[in-house]
Formats: structure tokens, C-alpha cells, sequence
């Protein structure tokens, strides 16, 4: 019993470091244009998004005209990544 009790403990423990495994620095994104689906907007500034190859990554904008507010979640973007920064975007779902 007290070994379950230890094992249920311990699985429960890491379920947050599983979750997390996937999450990128999006300064570590290599430069490029990328297709990416849109997880949610943290603010107009900010996104969270899930990459081809699975990783989520936030992407900050890279120039102030660059402007997520009517990005909505599950939409399809494809936006060029230089440094991490989004510097320009299309969001390719019709609303």
C-alpha cells in the first residue's frame, strides 16, 4: 500500500514536466517562415502556438505593427520568424 501510495506520488509529480517537455524558446526557432496553428492569444503582442514537428512555443511580435488581436484560437497562420519575432504574418483562416 505504501508503495502504490509513493508510485501515485511520484507519477503525479512529473506530469507537469511531461507537459511541458514540448514548449520551445522561440529564440531557440530557427529564422524562416513557418505554418503554424494558433493555441491562443496570450494579448496583442503575444501568441502561443504549436509548430509542425509539435512544439509549442509563445512568439512575441517583432515590430510594432505586428498585431495578433484578431488571431483567434485554432486558426492557421503562416508567419517569418527572425530572432524569434514574428516579423510578419497571414492568418490563412476564413472567418
Amino acid at each position: 500500500m505504501k508503495r502504490t501510495w509513493i508510485s501515485l506520488v511520484f507519477c503525479v509529480a512529473l506530469v507537469p514536466l511531461a507537459a511541458n517537455a514540448a514548449t520551445v524558446a522561440a529564440a531557440t526557432i530557427p529564422n524562416g517562415t513557418y505554418t503554424v496553428k494558433v493555441v491562443r492569444v496570450v494579448d496583442a503582442k503575444h501568441v502561443d502556438v504549436v509548430l509542425d514537428s509539435g512544439q509549442e512555443a509563445t512568439l512575441p511580435a517583432g515590430r510594432p505593427y505586428v498585431d495578433f488581436s484578431k488571431v483567434q484560437a485554432n486558426d492557421q497562420v503562416k508567419l517569418s520568424l527572425i530572432d524569434g519575432n514574428v516579423m510578419v504574418f497571414l492568418d490563412l483562416t476564413s472567418h
